[in-house]
């Protein structure tokens, strides 16, 4: 299926053809790997080629876009290859698995990267992905060949069979729009928010969860929902951040013995009553409000 093709070890670095990638490259990760090679002196590993006899012989990247791109920007003429002779799949799974082994990955990327590996895993092993996803909706359990592929996924790299498990439903359950979408969120996508993602039929809803998610408009999944529920009619409006502050301090004032709210008055009277004269003049965030933490069976 794949052979190393001992006879090239080094390439003109404009001679590899990148293509299409799974994720683009981290500015963090190459700036991180230059660091390393000013510092070593050399790069630690070669990249992974394929020649591809139907593209004229091109040779084109499978692993360490990272260090590819390092190599250009460092200005390198030449650098060291594995090249290999191989289908499309394998080239596939070198670069999954070259990429969960090495970089920091996102969940979303993670989810990606293994939802990958199981289609292109099942394309190669075509016996082992009869059944897919059956067994008990309670206990979880699979069909004995996907147990096979999530065992030895979690075993390869130090992932539990649990999480591999979701990982994979979660990427599998993306549209290659929503991934380059939520690849441009600022606060990290978590598990929990693309399993939240993976229950929506309605691709309407899908779409402004994504949205929201994509622009900050909600700080995960689950509240785009209610939002998308509160705008079809389907659920209370979210509370606004106003709202939400007065709820905690009526249900801290409500929750507190009789000493201790005799005591916060003592400490803010002059201030409560203060705002209470000319509300206009406080600012927005006044530093003199606090908010009491909820204590459970406080006595005075």
């Amino acid at each position: 299926m794949a052979e190393i093709l001992v006879s090239i070890t080094d390439l003109a670095v404009t001679d590899i053809e990148v293509g299409e990638r799974l994720r683009p490259v981290s500015e963090a990760g190459v700036e991180a790997l230059m660091a390393s090679i000013a510092e070593l002196g050399h790069m630690k590993d070669p990249v992974h080629v394929r020649k591809v006899k139907h593209r004229g012989g091109a040779y084109v990247l499978m692993a360490g876009a990272h260090r590819l791109t390092a190599a250009q920007r460092l200005g390198w003429q030449t650098i060291k290859v594995t090249c290999w002779s191989c289908n499309d799949d394998f080239a596939r799974l070198m670069e999954i698995d070259d990429n969960l082994a090495g970089a920091e990955l996102t969940a979303l990327d993670t989810a990606v990267f293994l939802a990958e590996r199981k289609r292109v895993f099942e394309k190669l092993h075509p016996e082992m992905a009869v059944g897919g996803f059956r067994g008990n909706q309670h206990t979880g359990n699979l069909v004995p060949d996907i147990v096979s592929f999530t065992n030895s996924t979690a075993e390869k790299f130090g992932l539990t069979d649990r999480h591999v498990r979701r990982l994979i439903m979660a990427g599998s359950a993306l549209a290659g729009d929503e991934v380059s979408r939520l690849r441009k969120a600022e606060r990290p996508i978590t598990l929990k928010d693309l399993m939240e993602i993976g229950k929506i039929g309605n691709p309407v809803e899908r779409y402004h969860v994504v949205d929201c998610l994509a622009e900050g408009l909600t700080k995960n999944a689950a509240a785009a929902r209610k939002s998308w529920k509160a705008s079809q009619g389907e659920a209370p409006a979210p509370l606004s951040a106003t709202d939400q502050a007065y709820a905690r301090l009526l249900d801290a004032w409500d929750r507190a013995p009789k000493a201790a709210r005799t005591r916060f008055l003592e400490e803010r009277g002059d201030a409560i009553t203060s705002m209470l004269a000319d509300p206009a003049s406080q600012p927005e965030d006044d530093a003199q409000v606090v908010f009491l933490p909820r204590r459970e069976g406080v006595h005075g």
